[in-house]
């Protein structure tokens, strides 16, 4: 799918590219004194997953890579620029860089699937001729093609969460932030969530994704970075991601 490839992917040996994602002693709103400070970090096009129990931190972590919200304590950099140094518009920019799949779908019902997927270029300006044939061919290539016209309430769980998906993708991010994607879904349905994250991750986007699921995490092949209590452990790490 090379509509979602991002300029980045095909850059080739160049001079090193600062990471996407860069935490260093971040400390999270609310944690309890005393919780190791969390530092790890993302290259461009790696894919991570954050897994943990509920209240562990997932959420909160993606929040802050999101610009959603600030440490208590250490710096988040994202794209090389330190977040805590971000006016309102350099966050506003890189906000459009960032892809964002939340733990509820979030779809708007009174629009249509394809409508909902192309709500973001929609939203930052761009013309309907410019995006509508990038949203037909990511929705065909979501297997979402015959449901384009009809409204989120036709679709199944799984065939919702692809669609947010789509929606969090159609912009071409540089990287996706994918809260619980697979949860509540059936194996099988998981199993096409965690392939289709595999196929954009594979395009040139960075993925992050958090889950609960153990074995959701094992089975997404990515490096895995645990979170217990407020302590975080990376499991099979790769090059492109180190934690601590």
């Amino acid at each position: 799918m090379n509509s979602i490839a991002t300029p980045e992917a095909a850059r080739g040996a160049r001079a090193p590219v600062a990471p996407v994602v860069r935490f260093e002693d971040v400390a999270l709103r609310g944690e309890a004194d005393g919780a190791p400070p969390l530092s790890f970090a993302m290259a461009p096009g790696g894919f991570l997953v954050l897994a943990g129990p509920a209240g562990c931190g997932k959420t909160a972590i993606l929040s802050l890579i999101g610009l959603a919200d600030r440490p208590a304590a250490g710096q988040v950099w994202l794209f090389g620029r330190d977040a805590a140094t971000l006016g309102r518009n350099d966050v506003a920019r890189l906000r459009r860089r960032i892809g964002l799949v939340f733990a509820e779908d979030r779809l708007l019902e009174h629009l249509t699937v394809f409508d909902n997927a192309a709500l973001v270029p929609r939203v930052i300006g761009q013309k309907r001729r410019d995006y509508a044939p990038r949203v037909v061919e990511l929705l065909a290539w979501m297997g979402l093609g015959p449901k384009m016209d009809v409204l989120p309430a036709a679709l199944s769980r799984g065939q919702r969460r692809r669609l947010a998906i789509a929606r969090a993708v159609a912009n071409r991010p540089d990287i996706l932030l994918a809260d619980e994607p697979a949860g509540g879904l059936d194996g099988e349905a998981a199993l096409r969530v965690l392939r289709l994250l595999a196929r954009i991750n594979e395009a040139g986007t960075a993925v992050l994704m958090a889950t609960r699921d153990e074995e959701v995490a094992a089975t997404s092949g990515a490096p895995v970075l645990h979170r217990r209590a407020g302590r975080s452990k990376v499991i099979d790490a790769a090059d492109e991601a180190m934690a601590s």
